[in-house]
């Protein structure tokens, strides 16, 4: 290999594993982009966003319906908001996405409301 290439392979490398481990490190999937009406969205509008998302994932975490799972699920996301602070919300707001701080709390409430972690 040439004394010109192997530099560049080295940085090109380098930046590669930069790169990945900053992406890794993030909380935001690659790509998302977050509902607008989410900034603008009522707290009832939001729990009722956050126990859609439940259901969903609970339907596939246990089978059965979305709407088996819909009484949990209230319990999950008024148990959520009522623990996480206003700049947890904003933040919800500003990403889509729980921020750790918040995951935290809502693991909390998943346990509270009897139902099954996501992986």
């Amino acid at each position: 290999m040439s004394r010109f290439l192997r530099p560049v392979l080295g940085g090109i490398l380098a930046s590669f594993i930069a790169t990945s481990a900053f992406a890794s490190a993030s909380s935001v999937p690659t790509g998302f982009t977050p509902d607008p009406a989410l900034k603008t969205a009522s707290m009832t509008d939001l729990a009722k966003r956050i126990q859609a998302a439940c259901a969903a994932t609970q339907s596939q975490l246990q089978g059965g319906s979305k709407q088996s799972f819909q009484r949990a699920c209230g319990c999950y996301a008024s148990k959520s908001l009522k623990e996480f602070s206003s700049e947890e919300i904003q933040e919800y707001r500003d990403t889509g996405i729980f921020n750790v701080s918040a995951r935290g709390k809502a693991l909390g409430a998943i346990d509270a409301c009897g139902l099954k972690r996501p992986i």
